[in-house]
């Protein structure tokens, strides 16, 4: 057993027993991590943080080399990022990323660019008055990051470029070229402009692509995709996401 520090956002947290909490977070140092924290439900104050959803802290932990399951000793909150909470919309969207960060990465995969994404996005809330754009962006960005993405280069069946028409497979994971479109029937048509809009954004950083317009039929385009490929390879829809899709039909 070592003793480790990092700094991490928080995915989620839920009670075990009567006194103590299990912490998921993502790490710049480490990836995703969990660990338990003794005590804290019936003393607060034993640490320097309550570990809010998707706030900052920095943690020092006794860390477990046949287990993923560590031990959290003191942490210490760098951000809560206030303004977010102040709103539901941004509030419900930070939660469904640090959901997305939680249900796409793997235990201690160490990836520090999928930690500045998520910590960017989650300072661009706080400032950012159009939550849905910036949801969108992750979506894609986490995606391509992490080696999830679907395939939007060239065919998915055959590797060869599309020049023209094509349909998205949501089985196979990308693009259909019109001699592969046969190998999905239920593929559907797709927008040659949200094509070159995932394109742009996988290859741009997170900053930059905020500054990309987006017409309102590429938008629900692009969430319809995203939205129904998540829901497909992850096996199920994130609690969040059903939270947003209320918000906005409400809006």
């Amino acid at each position: 057993m070592s003793i480790d520090k990092a700094c991490g956002l928080i995915l989620n947290k839920r009670d075990l027993r009567e006194t103590s909490l299990i912490v998921e977070l993502y790490t710049r140092e480490f990836g995703k991590i969990t660990g338990e924290v003794k005590g804290i439900r019936t003393d607060p104050k034993k640490f320097a943080t309550d570990f809010e959803l998707f706030s900052l802290n920095e943690i020092v932990f006794y860390r477990k080399t046949h287990s993923h399951f560590h031990l959290i000793s003191q942490a210490d909150k760098v951000e809560n990022f206030t303004g977010i909470r102040q709103s539901i919309e941004r509030a419900t969207t930070a939660g469904f990323m640090m959901e997305l960060v939680g249900s796409i990465m793997q235990l201690e995969d160490k990836n520090e660019e999928i930690f500045n994404l998520a910590l960017s996005a989650i300072k661009e809330l706080e400032t950012n008055y159009n939550p849905e754009k910036i949801a969108t962006i992750f979506k894609i960005k986490i995606l391509s990051l992490s080696g999830f993405k679907p395939h939007f280069d060239s065919c998915v069946s055959c590797r060869e470029k599309i020049m023209g028409q094509s349909k998205f497979s949501l089985s196979l994971g990308g693009l259909l070229c019109p001699a592969c479109m046969h190998k999905d029937s239920s593929s559907r048509s797709i927008f040659r402009g949200t094509i070159a809009t995932i394109l742009h954004i996988e290859k741009n950083t997170f900053s930059s692509s905020l500054s990309l317009g987006m017409n309102p039929q590429i938008k629900k385009e692009l969430d319809i995709i995203l939205n129904a490929f998540l829901n497909f390879h992850l096996g199920r829809e994130l609690k969040s996401q059903r939270v947003l899709n209320k918000i906005e039909e409400a809006v």
